[in-house]
């Protein structure tokens, strides 16, 4: 088992997930863009803060990157004069668990498997609160083999590892579930509205749903806690969101399949940025739908 674990990106959701490394027993080694925040982990949690991505990949047998894009893991793994590639050794394997666009993952783990190491996607689900626990669902995708060899580091931030095929395909799912995620919130919130305009209690409904066929992830962990309460901080923010679920239509363009509620969902969230900013909550979706509608939701 790898006892050396670097992880590249200590945000929001990769502290908490670098730290339930630190709990396991692994020897992390941490790095970030932000120095500052590197040196807090170090100080606050434990594991070691390398100078730079080199010395981080020379000391580690597993590299973990969590960042915001594609973009970002590409840059990191292979550009300019300090990347992960210019000290990783042959047999290191890199889990991106970054929800990234899986062509372009498949291309980066065609050039580490060049370089002697492999590279597997493995994005979460479950949010800050159940990374801090290490409960997060993993979806991976990559060799099996390799997927063994990972499973301890893997098993230490989530509780539920599923495979879901070839490299990229985690990415894919991951996409894929939060676009099903959003179309869920969406229609839940247009069924609230309809029933206030009808005179039945948002907070009522609510409890209806979850008790019926019309429940979902949405009615039961976000419509009372951050819709109807008007707190709109589930921690999630409309950006990322707005990223994910052009990833999903990415990937129905690429396999030529018609997905024209998948573009509808899409084209509410574009819209949602538009108007809140990238910033805002996505939970902040729910307004779109009030101004749309002329009705502000409300507890009885």
């Amino acid at each position: 088992m790898a006892t050396t674990v670097g992880f590249v990106g200590v945000g929001n959701m990769g502290w908490p997930m670098a730290a339930c490394l630190v709990k396991a027993g692994f020897t992390a080694n941490v790095h970030d863009s932000r120095r500052e925040t590197v040196d807090n982990f170090v100080q606050q949690v434990g594991g070691t803060a390398p100078g730079s991505l080199r010395q981080l990949a020379e000391a580690s047998e597993v590299v973990v990157t969590m960042l915001p894009t594609s973009a970002i893991v590409a840059r990191v793994l292979t550009e300019g004069d300090d990347n992960l590639f210019s000290g990783m050794k042959p047999g290191t394997i890199i889990i991106e668990m970054s929800s990234g666009v899986p062509s372009v993952t498949q291309r980066l783990a065609e050039q580490v498997a060049a370089l002697g190491g492999a590279l597997i996607d493995a994005p979460v689900s479950g949010g800050v609160a159940r990374a801090r626990t290490g409960q997060l669902a993993i979806m991976v995708g990559g060799d099996g083999a390799t997927i063994d060899l990972a499973m301890p580091v893997l098993s230490a931030m989530g509780s539920s590892v599923l495979r879901t095929g070839a490299v990229g395909s985690g990415q894919a799912m991951k996409a894929l579930n939060n676009l099903v995620s959003t179309g869920g919130f969406l229609i839940g919130i247009e069924a609230l509205l309809i029933g206030q305009r009808f005179g039945l209690d948002p907070g009522v409904m609510t409890d209806v749903l979850n008790a019926a066929t019309g429940m979902n992830n949405s009615t039961q962990k976000k419509f009372r806690q951050f819709v109807l309460s008007r707190k709109f901080d589930a921690g999630f923010t409309m950006g990322l969101l707005a990223k994910d679920l052009s990833i999903a239509l990415q990937v129905g363009r690429e396999t030529a399949t018609a997905a024209p509620l998948s573009a509808l969902v899409n084209e509410m969230i574009v819209s949602a940025q538009a108007k809140f900013g990238p910033d805002a909550d996505h939970t902040e979706m729910a307004r779109l739908c009030e101004l749309l509608a002329g009705t502000e939701l409300g507890v009885g």
